[in-house]
């Protein structure tokens, strides 16, 4: 099957088998290895992107379901000129990470809060990060990170 879509801003057009997860299809296929694969089941959350906007796991969804979608991956969150999104920044202030595996799902969750519910408090992340595993860093400085972006989009 033919899948066209946005990534990034660029547009994308490839023959892919229907059972191509849009994970596997991102990292394999476009070769954005930012987006990790950590579970296949959706219990880690290392493999959200956004698509049309939305955080979604990529791991549980196909390459086809994503046609004529607009996807950002990790590596498409900054700005062009490579200013980094807030979540990305506080995320480097705030020591938002140590392994570095489940980074890019932190990152693009936290993106995706701080849109829907700018000014967010530490017990509502915490919530909406549920979905979301660390295996090394305690959450502590992501939490941190994500309630930092969350004020500053409050306040704009």
């Amino acid at each position: 099957m033919q899948v066209t879509l946005t990534v990034n801003g660029q547009n994308i057009s490839r023959d892919v088998e229907p059972r191509t997860l849009l994970a596997d299809f991102l990292r394999d296929d476009l070769r954005l290895t930012g987006t990790h694969v950590g579970c296949d089941t959706t219990q880690c959350g290392c493999c959200i992107v956004h698509v049309d906007g939305k955080a979604m796991k990529s791991c549980t969804m196909f390459a086809v379901q994503a046609d004529g979608a607009s996807v950002i991956t990790i590596e498409g969150l900054a700005s062009p000129d490579g200013t980094l999104h807030p979540v990305q920044a506080a995320f480097r202030e705030h020591h938002g990470l140590q392994c570095g595996f489940c980074t890019p799902g932190m990152v693009m969750m936290g993106a995706d809060i701080v849109r829907r519910i700018p000014g967010a408090d530490e017990a509502t992340v915490r919530h909406e990060l549920e979905g979301n595993i660390c295996r090394c860093t305690g959450y502590q400085g992501i939490v941190e990170a994500i309630v930092d972006a969350a004020s500053q989009a409050g306040r704009s």
